[in-house]
């Protein structure tokens, strides 16, 4: 009889462990479908690769700067000038020659700020601190928004009343002008510009969740599940969550651009990153006046910021057509 109960035990072991693999196989084909459907997008294609360029000029930034990008290239006692490009292949040549200038003199591709620091090295070094700020701030908004919303949506009563209700008065300031007011209460620095973004991106994804829960708690298989005597944190953790992140990663990947926009817009107002650190929101809003005087120290940080909103949005566009099955073609 014992003989024949640890056989039956084994058995079920057996018979877990082999459900489990084929549970963990099954999970890693749709990883690799999605990640395969996400790759055959045009949109997220483009997006890949002008990322892969910001990325690449973010971590080899000490290569590809000339310059210090805080060091004044000019004696510190002397008034700082914005200076035109000054290349030295240009000197020679007759069209090109207003931005030539001989081997005396630092080069700069780009110019000088008022400070006399080189446009093209701040440039190149303010890709470190924009790049990652849409991936920062959206995460971190989707992380308390996802718990906020699943709590509301799986507990119902007066927890959602509550909840939503907050989120609603959020979300009825228009999100810039809050996170202004958020900025000047806390006081002006990048980590509180951050924190602002962060706050009045929540009631986005923690609204969103609320819906998802409220139509995945309802399946078949969550209901079996509570039959079974599986707990509610159980329920919520293993079965309700993971099937309600598809909407998330969806507008998380569209709102990283957003994201990167309303940090550079405070910046530009002067409640972001503050000098002498280079910040491509901070350089547009410190010299916009010189747009008709020294147009590039304006295009150049602007010119960036462009591409890297323009490259978060075309891989949000693709992760979108990929995972929105009524855009499955």
């Amino acid at each position: 009889m014992s003989t024949r109960m640890d056989g039956d035990r084994k058995g079920e072991a057996e018979l877990a462990s082999k459900s489990a693999q084929t549970a963990g196989s099954a999970r890693a084909a749709r990883i690799k479908e999605t990640l395969r459907n996400i790759l055959a997008q045009r949109s997220a294609q483009v997006g890949l690769i002008l990322l892969a360029i910001l990325t690449f000029t973010a971590v080899f930034a000490p290569l590809i700067a000339p310059y210090n990008p805080i060091d004044p290239l000019t004696d510190p006692d002397e008034p700082g000038r914005r200076a035109e490009p000054c290349i030295h292949a240009f000197y020679e040549l007759p069209i090109l020659g207003a931005w030539g200038c001989p081997e005396t003199e630092p080069e700069t591709y780009l110019g000088t700020d008022g400070n006399s620091r080189d446009i093209f090295s701040r440039v190149v070094y303010g890709t470190r601190i924009s790049l990652p700020i849409g991936p920062i701030v959206v995460g971190i908004a989707i992380l308390i928004g996802a718990i906020i919303g699943a709590v509301a949506g799986f507990g119902g009563g007066g927890t959602d009343m509550v909840l939503m209700r907050i989120m609603d008065i959020v979300l009825s300031f228009p999100a810039l002008i809050l996170a202004i007011a958020i900025v000047t209460l806390i006081g002006p620095s990048l980590v509180n510009a951050l924190t602002a973004v962060i706050i009045v991106s929540i009631p986005l994804y923690a609204r969103l969740t609320r819906s998802a829960v409220l139509t995945t708690r309802e399946q078949d298989y969550v209901t079996a599940s509570r039959a079974l005597g599986e707990s509610s944190s159980g329920i919520l953790r293993r079965r309700v969550i993971p099937n309600s992140v598809t909407p998330l990663i969806v507008a998380g990947s569209l709102g990283i651009a957003t994201a990167v926009l309303e940090v550079a817009a405070l910046s530009f107002l002067g409640l972001g990153v503050g000098e002498p650190t280079p910040e491509w929101g901070a350089m547009i809003g410190r010299d916009f006046n010189s747009i008709f005087t020294r147009p590039l120290l304006v295009l150049a940080p602007a010119f960036m910021l462009t591409v890297m909103v323009l490259a978060f949005n075309l891989l949000g566009d693709g992760i979108r057509d990929a995972l929105d099955p009524r855009l499955n073609r």
